[in-house]
C-alpha cells in the first residue's frame, strides 16, 4: 500500500561530454554528488537515510562495481543499494525504499563512461544467448536494424519520417548546454549517411558521451520541509520482455507498453496524449522514439510517423517530445541514459530549461529502454502538482 507521495527534491549533474580524460568516473559521481546535495539542501551524512547506484560491471570495465560506489557519493559505511539497471530503475528502488517507511531521503546516482570502452561491440554480443546467438559472432545491433525493418514494415512509417526524428532532435540539442551532438542536418543527410545496420544510418544511432547524475528523493513530509520546487512522482511502471530473440515481438516495444501502462494506472492516468504535457522517451535509434510513441499511447498505432512529420512533437507542438535533443542529440549515457530524460522532465516542470522551456506545462513523462539486446524499459511520470 502506497503511504506517501514521493519528490525529486534536488538535482545534480556533471557536462556531458564525449570524452572525458582529465576526470574520473569517482570525481565525476562527486560533482554531480555534491551538487545534487546542494540543490536539496541536505548533508549526505545526516540526513540522507539511503543511497541507490546504477552500474554494470561489464560496462565500468571491473567486477564488483559496488566497491567503488560509496565514497564517491558520501555513502561509506552507509545504507547503500546498488543495482544492474538504467536509471529510471535506479528511481524507482529509490521511490519503493521510500514508501516502506524505513527511508525518509533516498540519494540515486548513475553514470557513464563510455568513452573508456574501446570495443563495445563486443561487450553488446556478450549480452546475447550464448548457445543460439552469440556464436554467430555479429555486432548485436543487427538486432536494432531487423526489428527497424518490422516496424516499419507493419506500422506504415517511413525512412524519410525516422530520419525526421533525428533533424529534430539534433536540432532541439544546440538549445541544451549539455548535449553532446546538436547538429542542423536535414532528413537528405540522415538518408545519405553511411549504412551500418540495414536499414540504420550513422545518423539514426545514438553515440555515446560521458557524465553523471544524481537525483534526491523524498517523502511528502520531508519535501515540504526541504524542497522549495518539490516535483512528484505520480507514477512509475518496468517491464522486461523476453530475453529470446526467437520468440520476441519485432515490430512493437511490449516492454514499453506494459510499463506505461503500469505507470499510468498508479497516477490515475486514462487519457496520456491529453493528459502528459511533455515526454521524454527513448530514441536510442531514430525508429525507437515512432516505436515508443505509439507503445506508450501517446498516439494511435501507425500514427508516430505522421505526427512527426507534422511537427506535433517540436518543440512549440501539440506534444513536445525530446525537447532535450534525446540520446540522438545529447548522447548515449549507458545506465544514466534514463536520468538524463528524468532530468530534463524535472527542469521543464521547474522552469529551469533556458531557451528550450516549454511554457504552461504540468505533467511530464520520461520512459526508458536498457537497449539492445533487452527487452527492459521502464517508464516514470511526474508532476510539480
Amino acid at each position: 500500500m502506497i503511504s506517501s507521495r514521493v519528490a525529486i527534491i534536488g538535482i545534480g549533474y556533471t557536462p556531458f561530454r564525449t570524452i572525458s580524460p582529465d576526470v574520473s568516473f569517482k570525481e565525476m559521481m562527486f560533482e554531480a554528488a555534491f551538487k545534487a546535495y546542494e540543490d536539496a539542501g541536505v548533508n549526505p551524512r545526516h540526513d540522507i537515510d539511503s543511497f541507490v547506484d546504477c552500474a554494470e560491471d561489464f560496462t565500468e570495465g571491473r567486477s564488483i562495481f559496488d566497491i567503488q560506489a560509496p565514497d564517491n557519493i558520501g555513502a561509506a559505511l552507509r545504507s547503500i543499494h546498488t543495482v544492474c539497471y538504467d536509471g529510471i530503475g535506479g528511481l524507482i528502488v529509490g521511490y519503493m525504499l521510500i514508501q516502506t517507511g524505513q527511508y525518509k531521503v533516498v540519494a540515486v546516482e548513475a553514470h557513464s563512461k563510455l568513452s573508456n570502452m574501446l570495443t563495445p561491440g563486443y561487450l553488446v554480443t556478450h549480452a546475447l544467448d550464448p548457445v543460439l546467438n552469440k556464436p554467430l559472432g555479429y555486432n548485436a545491433n543487427y538486432i536494432a536494424g531487423m526489428e527497424m525493418n518490422r516496424y516499419l514494415y507493419d506500422s506504415g512509417a517511413t525512412r524519410e519520417q525516422c530520419a525526421r526524428v533525428c533533424v529534430k532532435n539534433k536540432m532541439n540539442a544546440i538549445d541544451n548546454p549539455l548535449a553532446s551532438y546538436g547538429d542542423r542536418i536535414t532528413v537528405d543527410d540522415v538518408l545519405k549517411s553511411e549504412t551500418t545496420f540495414y536499414p540504420l544510418s550513422r545518423l539514426d544511432t545514438a553515440a555515446p558521451t560521458d557524465g553523471s547524475i544524481v537525483m534526491v528523493l523524498a517523502s511528502e513530509e520531508k519535501a515540504k520541509v526541504l524542497a522549495k520546487k518539490p516535483v512528484w512522482i505520480r507514477g512509475v511502471g518496468w517491464c522486461s520482455d523476453t530475453p529470446y530473440l526467437e520468440t520476441r515481438p519485432w515490430s512493437e516495444a511490449a516492454y514499453a507498453r506494459l510499463s506505461a501502462e503500469m505507470a499510468y494506472k498508479m497516477a490515475s492516468i486514462k487519457h496520456p496524449r491529453k493528459e502528459i504535457d511533455i515526454a521524454e522517451i527513448d530514441d536510442s535509434f531514430s525508429y525507437k522514439e515512432l516505436q515508443h510513441m505509439e507503445a506508450l499511447k501517446l498516439c494511435h498505432k501507425g500514427e508516430a510517423g505522421s505526427l512527426v512529420e507534422e511537427g506535433a512533437t517540436e518543440r512549440e507542438g501539440e506534444l513536445p517530445i525530446n525537447v532535450s535533443g534525446g540520446s540522438l542529440g545529447v548522447g548515449w549515457l549507458g545506465e544514466a541514459t534514463g536520468l538524463q530524460r528524468v532530468l530534463e522532465i524535472v527542469l521543464q516542470l521547474r522552469g529551469e530549461a533556458g531557451k528550450r522551456q516549454v511554457p504552461g506545462i504540468t505533467t511530464g513523462l520520461a520512459q526508458s529502454w536498457r537497449g539492445v539486446p533487452t527487452t527492459t524499459g521502464t517508464t516514470i511520470i511526474l508532476s510539480k502538482e
